[in-house]
């Protein structure tokens, strides 16, 4: 979908169409930044992620809205609703994007004419534009929908990647981040062709995994299937948040540590999920990152055993430098039912008094089977008020209900 937030507000108001307008957090402080500009205001310099002041002051009559969670998750179920319309397989990817497998479908209108019926369905039906690649595989349908917006068309054969994918920047090719493009550089590779060309050793030494995959994408290749159920396998529970002002406060850093904390362990509950490791994410003032990560023998989902490891990871990498940002992450998650809590002098008293309990199940499972009862039950939480109100995934619990 094309700039989303912004599209759907002129949709529901249409005397916002034709102006620039911009979706923004908190226009009063400095957190306010961008989500999402209308392309009015895009052709006035502003971008996603710029500051509100700065936004302001690169076009004074930009007009600044407050998020509306609810209008935009209506909205994508109504789109996704439309996709489902010619396939089942269909994989959403965030709010505004997925992937569809048509190879079933009759498509001897051809494919351009399939994309066709969907972008005009979702204008006539939605009043939202779109842009649609269309490919023989992820990568290069995700690559052709970049290709022409807004309400862009785009075919990309794996037989076109030299002539049109080798001569860009790396940097431009899907999956490759700033931090990712650095390092690519400081091997050498500068484009997507010096990438598809450079030989796999090089890239397993230098990137792993990573480098690999990489170097396959440069080359047209991904085998990826189009995967409905995909969306709900949730690997990770993050929350962050831009500070007012460069704090160096330790006691204001610690509170603010402590509320991402109580988000993140709201989140991980109203899901019924637990992690093995936490990662603290920090911007300084001069917007350097800094990430650092501890891996746990138990499942972590409490706020306070979260908010002390995050305290704990952040005093130890902190050298006093005015903070802009942080964020506190909760990886390697899974449903708390299918964790085994390792035994220790911490928790024995607490398995001591459950032995019974786990006696009996074995006894059950050894007379009906070990499918007749398990320890514990998945109970699926109503969403959290967090997870209503930001702009993480978790909307895609509303395509479970479907």
């Amino acid at each position: 979908m094309n700039s989303f937030y912004a599209s759907v507000e002129q949709a529901h108001d249409p005397s916002l169409k034709g102006k620039p307008i911009a979706i923004a957090g908190n226009p009063k402080e400095r957190r306010g930044i961008l989500v999402t500009r209308s392309y009015e205001a895009r052709a006035r310099g502003v971008y996603t992620t710029m500051s509100v002041w700065e936004a302001k002051r690169k076009c004074p009559e930009i007009l600044l809205l407050p998020p509306n969670f609810e209008r935009y998750r209506i909205a994508s179920m109504a789109m996704f609703d439309i996709l489902r319309s010619y396939t089942e397989l269909v994989e959403p990817v965030s709010i505004d994007e997925g992937y569809m497998d048509v190879s079933d479908l009759d498509l001897s209108i051809g494919a351009v004419a399939v994309a066709e019926s969907i972008q005009q369905r979702l204008i006539r039906e939605l009043d939202l534009p779109s842009s649609i690649g269309i490919a023989p595989n992820k990568f290069l349908a995700k690559t052709a929908s970049n290709m022409k917006k807004p309400m862009g068309i785009t075919v990309l054969r794996k037989r076109e990647v030299a002539e049109k994918l080798w001569p860009l920047p790396v940097i431009e090719m899907h999956g490759v981040g700033e931090s990712t493009a650095k390092k690519l550089s400081n091997i050498g590779i500068k484009t997507i062709g010096d990438l598809a060309n450079i030989p796999l050793g090089i890239m397993k030494e230098k990137l792993g995994k990573v480098g690999l995959r990489l170097s396959e994408r440069a080359n047209g290749i991904d085998d990826r299937l189009v995967d409905p159920t995909s969306i709900f396998d949730t690997k990770s529970v993050g929350n962050s948040t831009t500070l007012p002002y460069d704090e160096t406060n330790k006691v204001e850093i610690d509170k603010v540590l402590l509320r991402l904390s109580k988000k993140v362990a709201a989140r991980l509950d109203s899901k019924n999920l637990a992690g093995r490791s936490i990662t603290i994410h920090i911007r300084d003032a001069n917007w350097k990152n800094k990430t650092k990560s501890k891996t746990m023998q138990n499942r972590l989902f409490e706020e306070q055993q979260i908010f002390l490891l995050a305290k704990t990871l952040f005093h130890s990498t902190w050298d006093g430098e005015p903070i802009r940002l942080l964020g506190v992450t909760v990886n390697n998650v899974h449903d708390k039912g299918e964790y085994v809590e390792q035994l220790s002098i911490f928790n024995f008293e607490k398995h001591a008094k459950e032995e019974p309990i786990l006696k009996l199940v074995e006894q059950l499972q050894a007379k009906f089977g070990a499918d007749s009862i398990k320890r514990g039950m998945k109970v699926k939480k109503k969403s959290s008020l967090e997870s209503k109100t930001s702009f993480s995934k978790d909307f895609l619990d509303d395509h479970e209900k479907r």
